[in-house]
């Protein structure tokens, strides 16, 4: 989710809003990473990376660590990607990073975070309540704790405490059956066929079934399965849509509580980036790369926006499937290898709308909870979801919310006497296409007044939960699918690269060696959507490369110890 046009200023107490004048965008203040320059570059690099989402990140700082000199290349003027965070007017919101799981204890998760950052990001834990999901005006709690959280689901539903037993533990075992299909990942596609059958036996038959199915088939009662499912959002696929294993996923990530980056998520690209430098390398932002480079059937570098060749062994694309295959690598070279008929059997994900709010009063002043809100209308996830997407006046089909500033320690003391609030909801691309040739930020009335009629209907969501905050609300903007494109360069505004569907887990093309020698894939297309599952992927694909030294970079990261940390995450106040 990520920054976007012209803010409000001040919103009165009243139902509607009063229009204030249109006021010209500030810059965000935050920059991490290095201007580009051609000047800047040196002779030789190891390996290119292009884009510093937190795949390409893990990549360049995991080959790092075994002495390789990574240069990474980043369009946007941050680094981070979906992790990246900005400023305007006073505040400062993340566009991705809304929460993450697994963090409070050394789990895999953890111990990479602590590998690619050299032990110098820190975590806070969120309340122990860290989704809610609201049907209409019941509410159902998530809480931290595999034990609380089937206890609280079994005092909302008594007559499913089995049920809910059995689901916990599917949930499970599919995670399980998640560390053969990624280490599937790591051989030639006829080699992976080949692995799966002798791996089927260990993973559970439901483990690339349709969501709701299975669910469906373990209960009759829709409004547990609708609560169950009510984090669709964090893939971007409806229960009826998705694939089980990656709704496993996201439960199981969560089932220990959320946490959050202290000091925001622009930490995270600013505590990697050291460790890129240390082994020689750097990371650019400003970077545009138009196309990769290939001579004699080899990847060899890159060709930069202003005409600069550089040039490598190897070329990392961080920037999924669609813009790898279909923008930056030539038609041809595409075409040869397959390439072209392999991107109609995947989807791009949804659009977004992602909604930026700013307060005056801290979070405590404003009874701001750091628990994430999922609010929809009823338990017909799919449904109402067709009906929006079909005609958007409709109503949201859901819509999310989260509070930074009561997720971050460091707040305060950044912005005091301030607190923020972010809104996120799906929206279709098509309705935005038409201004797609026009300059950010100058794109014209039509565009705004849309925009401003999504806004206003997101504001309304929020205070149909938090009534208290109507009147409070002190700046606000809104980004669209266009917004998306521009700064995270996703042509139609996807949110989590390609659909979590039951057909893109049989793709054993998605992996990190593509066809074509010299160059590999990294981040959320690989394996899964999310930071951690984006994370994964990159140093999976760090360890592909190195070859045997893989065994290495996997010891270092995994089971070398390392200085424990006095907690593992700040608790809130």
């Amino acid at each position: 989710m990520t920054n976007t046009s012209d803010g409000k200023n001040q919103e009165p107490a009243s139902k509607e809003p009063t229009k204030k004048k249109k006021s010209g965008l500030a810059p965000s203040t935050i920059r991490i990473g290095k201007r580009y320059r051609p000047s800047r570059l040196d002779d030789s690099y190891d390996a290119i990376v292009i884009g510093s989402g937190i795949g390409g990140l893990t990549t360049a700082a995991s080959m790092s660590k075994m002495g390789k000199k990574v240069l990474v290349l980043e369009q946007h003027y941050t680094a981070g990607g979906y992790t990246h965070s900005y400023s305007r007017n006073g505040y400062e919101w993340d566009v991705g990073v809304h929460y993450i799981g697994d963090m409070g204890y050394p789990t895999m998760g953890r111990k990479l975070f602590d590998f690619i950052t050299d032990g110098n990001l820190k975590w806070a834990a969120m309340d122990d309540n860290y989704d809610r999901i609201f049907l209409g005006d019941e509410e159902f709690n998530f809480v931290k704790g595999k034990e609380a959280f089937k206890n609280e689901l079994k005092r909302k539903f008594p007559a499913e405490r089995a049920v809910i037993d059995k689901y916990v533990h599917m949930i499970d075992e599919a995670n399980k059956g998640m560390q053969w299909f990624t280490m599937g990942k790591l051989f030639k596609p006829w080699q992976q066929k080949a692995l799966s059958l002798a791996t089927k036996r260990l993973m559970p038959e439901y483990f690339n079934r349709n969501t709701y199915e299975v669910l469906r088939e373990l209960t009759s009662n829709e409004k547990l399965i609708a609560v169950l499912t009510g984090q669709w959002g964090d893939c971007g696929m409806t229960p009826k849509k998705s694939a089980f294993i990656i709704h496993a996923l996201i439960a199981k990530h969560y089932f220990n509580g959320g946490y959050y980056p202290v000091g925001g998520a622009s930490k995270i690209a600013e505590t990697i980036i050291p460790v890129v430098q240390a082994g020689g390398g750097e990371v650019f932002t400003y970077a545009s790369v138009e196309k990769i480079l290939v001579e004699k059937g080899k990847a060899v570098g890159v060709r930069m926006k202003d005409g600069t060749n550089i040039r490598s062994p190897l070329v990392i694309s961080n920037a999924g499937v669609f813009n790898t295959f279909g923008r930056l690598l030539p038609e041809a070279v595409s075409q040869k290898h397959g390439y072209d008929k392999k991107l109609k059997k995947v989807s791009p994900s949804y659009a977004h709308l992602g909604m930026y709010i700013g307060l005056k009063g801290d979070s405590k002043s404003h009874d701001l909870p750091s628990t994430n809100f999922w609010m929809y209308a009823d338990e017909k996830h799919d449904e109402n979801t067709d009906k929006f997407f079909d005609d958007y006046k409709k109503p949201f089909p859901v819509v999310y919310v989260s509070f930074p500033s009561a997720k971050d320690p460091e707040f305060n003391s950044k912005y005091p006497g301030r607190s923020t609030i972010e809104i996120v909801a799906p929206t279709p691309y098509h309705i935005f296409e038409k201004w797609k040739g026009e300059t950010w930020g100058k794109r014209g009335d039509d565009y705004e007044a849309l925009k401003e009629y999504f806004s206003q209907r997101m504001l309304e969501a929020l205070y149909e939960k938090m009534p208290h905050l109507r009147g409070k609300i002190d700046y606000y903007e809104t980004s669209t699918p266009l917004s998306t494109d521009y700064f995270c360069y996703y042509s139609k505004g996807e949110l989590y690269g390609i659909d979590h569907d039951v057909n893109r887990f049989d793709q054993e093309w998605l992996q990190p060696k593509t066809s074509i020698p010299g160059l590999y894939l990294t981040g959320q297309d690989v394996l899964s959507a999310g930071v951690v599952g984006a994370m994964m992927a990159g140093f999976l694909t760090a360890g592909q490369i190195m070859g045997l030294k893989g065994l290495k970079l996997a010891k270092m990261a995994l089971f070398d110890k390392r200085e424990v940390p006095e907690q593992w995450a700040v608790q809130m106040d």
